[in-house]
């Protein structure tokens, strides 16, 4: 081969090296819709979140497994459990919140559930009163789920902008996504050899993961590149009180306008998982049965997610607004619940609960947390964890009462799932309004901050 011939081969090569690097990178500008200087706090919140949900995941069929051991004529008793519980927990966390920055309470709260696991794995392990522990570890699950995932968005309130979330949330919540695929896949693939609790132990790791993505993102904040912020850095310490959070709620009516959606949240998903779990245990009798029918509803509503907040949640939120957003979740459950009533079947009820966390992961739920970003810091941390930890489980705890009643009074299935239709219906009106609420807030402060730049 001559030199030239050579020289040709070589800037073919270059050339193809280009057009693959330039693909790689409209690829990555796609799925991460991030300035370059957004990129690293956008991907140590990807981190973040997938580790924070690949744990949760792992521990969320062994609480669904529990919660039917334990009894389903229980599991209402056990959701107003965990409603006291989170009671109890809620002026812990504020006192945390209002005394410590916020790159210090967020590690405690991580560090003191992972030491949780481990007292849990150590009573399972030695078999101490096995089915007292498991109603208690149903509990603690539930509470772990809401907290965790409440300062994770806390957090993300915080760092950025109504305008970033739109175009952010949605890859950020696909981590969440993608760990929740994880999850299942380590409980599917490592119960059998393993052993359900030892599961306790991976899922311990991955949360001590969750802890060093939230100090990285944390630097990303304090160290921004190009000489300015691209996410908002956190300038001191919360401070108020412990109790501030149910004074800032009653004060605004757009924090109650959430806290109602929120509680609306819980209605539907209440609903479906009370009926969900009655008739699977009237179906299914084999407990390792049920545990893989619960991972593979995550696994299926994972893969849902993560395709949908990669390729569609951010021009969804653009496009049609946080409104119609958060919209599309209770319209799914109008059209899930009216196939409830007319076929209250297996299928129906398992198809119903993945259709329903599929829209509220990958669509309603980034919607949601952008309305928080047009609060005051102490809003976003107090009343939003306020609102989305102890509001919603009161709400479950509430709910369940509600279906226990209904099925006193000779309702089946079919019909609680009609009864619901209204309330949904309702419930989608005020996704609107909220919607509409947010972005004339989020004008006002793009408004104020254009004055004060001017000035």
């Amino acid at each position: 081969m001559t030199r030239s011939q050579r020289n040709d081969v070589s800037g073919s090569q270059a050339r193809s090296l280009g057009s693959i690097i330039a693909a790689g990178k409209r690829g990555l500008a796609f799925a991460v819709p991030a300035t370059q200087e957004e990129r690293a706090a956008a991907l140590w919140s990807f981190g973040y979140f997938f580790s924070l949900l690949a744990g949760y995941y792992v521990l969320r069929p062994l609480r669904d497994q529990m919660g039917i051991a334990g009894g389903v004529q229980h599991l209402p008793w056990l959701l107003t459990a965990t409603f006291v519980a989170l009671i109890a927990a809620q002026p812990l966390y504020g006192a945390l919140v209002s005394r410590l920055p916020r790159a210090r309470f967020i590690p405690i709260v991580f560090h003191f559930f992972v030491i949780n696991l481990a007292v849990f794995w150590l009573l399972l392990t030695l078999n101490i009163a096995p089915m007292e522990v498991a109603r208690v570890f149903f509990v603690w699950v539930s509470v772990f789920s809401l907290f965790a995932v409440a300062v994770f968005w806390s957090f993300m309130a915080d760092l950025f902008t109504a305008e970033q979330g739109k175009r952010l949330f949605g890859f950020i919540g696909a981590g969440g996504t993608a760990g929740g695929l994880l999850g299942p896949i380590i409980t599917i693939g490592l119960s059998k050899p393993l052993g359900s609790v030892n599961l306790l132990i991976p899922a311990a790791a991955l949360l001590e993961v969750a802890v060093f993505c939230a100090y990285r993102l944390e630097r990303s904040a304090t160290a921004p590149a190009g000489g300015h912020a691209a996410v908002r850095a956190e300038p001191t310490r919360i401070g108020g009180n412990a109790f501030a959070a149910l004074p800032e709620l009653i004060r605004s009516p757009y924090l109650l306008g959430i806290a109602a959606w929120v509680s609306l949240l819980s209605f539907g998903a209440t609903i479906v998982y009370l009926e969900q779990a009655n008739i699977i245990a009237a179906a299914v009798h084999d407990r390792d049965t049920q545990t893989r029918i619960f991972a593979g509803i995550d696994l299926a509503v994972g893969l849902l997610s993560l395709a949908t907040q990669v390729f569609a949640t951010a021009q969804v939120l653009k496009r049609f607004g946080t409104g119609a957003a958060a919209g599309a979740l209770p319209a799914a459950y109008i059209f899930g619940f009216a196939a409830l009533f007319l076929a209250p079947t297996l299928a129906v009820v398992i198809a119903l609960q993945v259709v329903q966390r599929w829209m509220n992961f990958a669509i309603a739920n980034p919607a949601r947390q952008v309305f928080f970003t047009v609060l005051g810091r102490g809003e976003k941390y107090k009343a939003k964890n306020l609102i989305d930890v102890v509001i919603y489980r009161g709400s479950d705890a509430a709910y369940g009462w509600v279906f226990s009643s209904l099925q006193a009074l000779g309702l089946k299935f079919g019909g609680i799932a009609l009864v619901a239709i209204p309330v949904v219906a309702a419930w989608l009106l005020l996704s609107i309004a909220l919607g509409r609420t947010q972005q004339r807030r989020a004008a006002l402060i793009e408004t104020e901050a254009l004055k004060g730049e001017s000035a």
